[in-house]
């Protein structure tokens, strides 16, 4: 069970790209697609969802993922206009918690509450949460032996994995039947004096049952027992995952049974399997218009991408489970934005401030200060652009109505020992059909700065934990 590579593959919402790679020219090309009009059948969702190639599971398993329009049937019926607004308004909850949990300086090992295989490769299929209300990933995985399939959010700003239980005192709706842990083989609860529960941030007894709480910066929350348990990815086991048991679960966990947590705490899946997967993962995020150009998450050596530029990731003493690097300026059209200081995103000693990398917010967040001067850079350089009404929590617009390209300013970012070309596509994003595009950057008056994944799109964002480094591989979904 040593050795080979996990792989999960996903889709993404966004449109069509064309990389430049050069830190230094002023303009690119943007190619103009609207937001996407396909409305899915909810019968087709699961010959769709399981399609690809399952034959020869010891060697490699891989399938598609796909928009969770397939699996919302609440989704169906609604515009693509609509569904982008529903994603910028979970956005703003998602930044706002994050910011609290990042903001409230507890100390690592007891924080009160934030947290939540050998060798064979397997995978299993992802789709974006664009309106299940709990994140923008989900994966459908087995938990238990015989498996019970369900769905999971996957975070990247998350640890403890957890799935809603059956005796439930307070469960909140979710697409399939509630886990049933008396009918597992598989199913451990955790003693009150074993060191994986010493590990929790928030955990007490019942009968000398480990008890574990997780509280999210919403409000939402999960309560019950701690246990180890075997999840299934495809035909693909892996075995003793420590897993929280919920029998009390409310808040914004709307379809999804539970999540699957990959942040850089103790207890997360990626920290679980990275034991004996060399400690290595990396996902990339393709457009939801390139249906036939898969991606993938992947554990494992195979992670590493060779064309992966690095940066290392920054240790935060007050919390574990970000993913810290750090962001020493920008460049818009080949120059260096003057006003924005590598001070504005510095991880100060008592924790605070910083930039993470996050695969579940979708707009990167800017302390204000940086994110207006980079707007203004911008504005500058596309001033013979027709603007548009502000939209949503975007307040740099276009009307890129009857074209069918254009040329835009570079965005560069600049990390150390790291410089990252944004393709056009990931920072000027269509909100409607009629050809309003608008700057996909936002201010934020915390001080935490988040890396959102419409940035992230098309690169193989690689997490490498054995190295303590992030890097980032250009056209990484190919």
């Amino acid at each position: 069970m040593e050795g080979k590579p996990i792989s999960i593959s996903f889709l993404f919402l966004s449109l069509c790209v064309i990389y430049v790679s050069s830190t230094s020219l002023q303009y690119q090309t943007l190619v103009l697609h609207s937001l996407p009009q396909t409305q899915l059948q909810s019968q087709d969702f699961d010959a769709q969802l399981f399609s690809g190639d399952a034959s020869d599971p010891d060697t490699t398993l891989s399938v598609q993922l796909h928009h969770v329009d397939l699996a919302s049937p609440s989704s169906f019926n609604a515009t693509p206009h609509a569904l982008f607004k529903l994603r910028l308004q979970r956005d703003a909850v998602r930044t706002k918690a994050l910011s609290v949990i990042a903001a409230s300086n507890i100390t690592r090992g007891r924080r009160g509450g934030r947290h939540h295989a050998g060798g064979r490769d397997f995978s299993s299929s992802i789709i974006s949460g664009l309106s299940q209300g709990s994140g923008e990933y989900f994966t459908r995985l087995g938990v238990g032996t015989p498996p019970k399939y369900a769905y999971v959010v996957l975070d990247t700003g998350s640890d403890v994995v957890w799935i809603q239980c059956s005796p439930c005192k307070k469960c909140y709706t979710q697409s399939d039947p509630v886990f049933d842990p008396t009918k597992s083989s598989s199913f451990v609860g955790v003693s009150c004096g074993s060191p994986l529960c010493q590990q929790l941030d928030s955990a007490s007894c019942n009968r000398r049952k480990c008890l574990y709480q997780v509280s999210y910066g919403d409000g939402s929350f999960t309560v019950g027992d701690f246990s180890t348990e075997t999840l299934t990815f495809r035909r693909t086991r892996v075995n003793n995952v420590a897993l929280g048991c919920g029998h009390d679960n409310e808040g914004l966990f709307v379809g999804a049974a539970g999540l699957l947590g990959l942040g850089r705490g103790r207890l997360s899946f990626s920290t679980q399997a990275g034991r004996r997967f060399s400690r290595k993962f990396s996902y990339c995020l393709v457009d939801r218009s390139a249906s036939s150009r898969p991606s993938y998450l992947v554990f494992g050596e195979s992670a590493v991408s060779r064309t992966a530029v690095f940066t290392p990731l920054v240790n935060n003493p007050k919390l574990d489970t970000f993913y810290y690097v750090e962001l020493t300026g920008i460049s818009v059209s080949g120059t260096r934005v003057p006003a924005i200081r590598p001070s504005m995103f510095k991880l100060d000693a008592a924790g605070d401030g910083g930039v993470i990398v996050d695969s579940g917010t979708s707009v990167t967040r800017l302390t204000r200060p940086a994110y207006v001067a980079l707007r203004d850079a911008f504005r500058m350089g596309a001033r013979n652009l027709k603007r548009a009404p502000d939209f949503s929590l975007f307040d740099t617009c276009f009307d890129l109505s009857g074209k069918t390209e254009v040329k835009v300013p570079t965005v560069v970012l600049h990390f150390k020992g790291a410089d990252v070309s944004l393709p056009a596509s990931n920072y000027l994003i269509p909100v409607d059909s009629d050809g309003t595009f608008c700057f996909a950057f936002a201010g934020t008056m915390s001080g935490l700065s988040i890396i959102g994944n419409i940035q992230q799109q098309g690169f193989r964002v690689v997490f490498d934990l054995a190295g303590s480094r992030l890097g980032f591989a250009p056209r990484g979904c190919a």
